[in-house]
């Protein structure tokens, strides 16, 4: 499944950077742009899902024999630096993106930005957060 996403990702990719060269200032231009977005859109949805989905685990006959391991809570399991680094990126992302929109558009954009980065951030913060809690 993650090879036919990303198969299908990287189609709708390029038939969306294809598709943009022959969006006009015309009605139909308007409309190719929205289908061309779109494309592009559902094309990185599925690039994301096959780059970060977790292969399922297999059940088979032979290893309903074997005895079950269980891994340590979430909580107790020692994080990488990856969740640290990836919190922290997406932290400094989110301030020069906000400073950005301050300083071209005003405190009004800056505001909206804040508001559609607000997921962002949380997830940025909590990354940081739950490495710093799993690793004293």
């Amino acid at each position: 499944m993650r090879r036919l996403s990303l198969a299908c990702g990287l189609a709708l990719v390029v038939l969306a950077f294809a598709a943009a060269s022959r969006v006009s200032d015309t009605r139909e231009g308007q409309v190719a742009e929205v289908v061309t977005l779109l494309g592009g859109l559902a094309g990185i949805g599925l690039l994301t899902y096959a780059f970060a989905s977790r292969p399922r685990a297999t059940s088979s006959s032979s290893s309903s024999t074997s005895p079950v391991t269980r891994t340590p809570a979430m909580g107790g399991r020692r994080r990488s630096s990856r969740d640290l680094v990836l919190g922290a990126g997406g932290v400094v992302l989110a301030v020069c993106l906000l400073a950005g929109l301050a300083f071209s558009g005003g405190p009004l954009w800056a505001a909206f930005g804040l508001a559609l980065l607000v997921p962002m951030i949380a997830g940025s913060v909590y990354l940081c957060l739950r490495f710093l809690r799993a690793n004293p």
